[in-house]
């Protein structure tokens, strides 16, 4: 079984393949907002450098967000085509999943932060477990500074990973027990996408493309200047 994952949530797209063999190829670009045109040609030169054709995919992974809106509607809207043309199944997972597996061996609770813009952060918190990671809690949106006060409060030794948290690091920054991870997982990655993607798909936990919605916690950007607008 060969899975395709597709990660646009952030600044930094990407994409891999992989499968019972692990990860056997993946590409990503950070080039600001211009997912639309590096998406399809990192696809295109992951299935070369693999040798693989895309017909021979049994599944595509994608990302969820939360995120960047433009960001998420071209990630999800190439994989449902793909999905769709292909016809083979989808498995969708969130972005601050994605944050929090690769740091997933430390005994310490992970809180995975992603710049939400507006000054805001998407945030969620997870725990070790045997073979991965478990989300407490929801996806959440807040300031930097109601994450802070949480993760005082929770009197914890804390891994904070994200951009969200480098962007805002001066807010955490002198906090005891709070450390920052390295900028090399700051953003959601499309090899941890393949490899949770996996373990559902061993458990067939698969969706049809018209069952893939992405997570908002909040309205588009264009829709609240629009009805601030329409208010003066």
């Amino acid at each position: 079984m060969l899975i395709l994952g597709i990660e646009t949530a952030t600044l930094a797209a990407g994409c891999a393949i992989g499968g019972h063999e692990g990860v056997l190829a993946a590409a990503h670009c950070t080039r600001g907002r211009r997912h639309a045109e590096t998406l399809v040609p990192s696809i295109e030169f992951i299935c070369a450098q693999a040798q693989i054709d895309l017909a021979e995919i049994s599944v595509i992974a994608v990302d969820l967000g939360p995120g960047l809106f433009t960001g998420l509607r071209v990630g999800i809207a190439t994989a449902k085509a793909l999905a769709h043309a292909l016809a083979i199944p989808m498995i969708g997972v969130a972005s601050l999943d994605l944050l929090a597996f690769p740091v997933r061996y430390t005994s310490r609770l992970i809180a995975a932060a992603i710049d939400a813009r507006r000054g805001e952060l998407y945030f969620a918190f997870y725990r070790q477990v045997p073979g991965g990671i478990q989300r407490i809690g929801d996806h959440r949106i807040g300031s930097p500074e109601d994450l802070a006060s949480e993760l005082l409060a929770s009197g914890e030794e804390v891994l904070l990973v994200g951009d969200g948290a480098h962007r805002y690091h001066e807010v955490f920054d002198g906090i005891a027990k709070i450390e920052l991870a390295d900028l090399g997982v700051a953003h959601p990655s499309a090899s941890a996408l393949v490899q949770l993607a996996h373990a559902q798909a061993l458990r067939e936990q698969f969706r049809p493309p018209d069952a893939m919605e992405p997570i908002y916690l909040r309205r588009p950007d264009a829709e609240v200047n629009w009805s601030t607008r329409e208010q003066r």
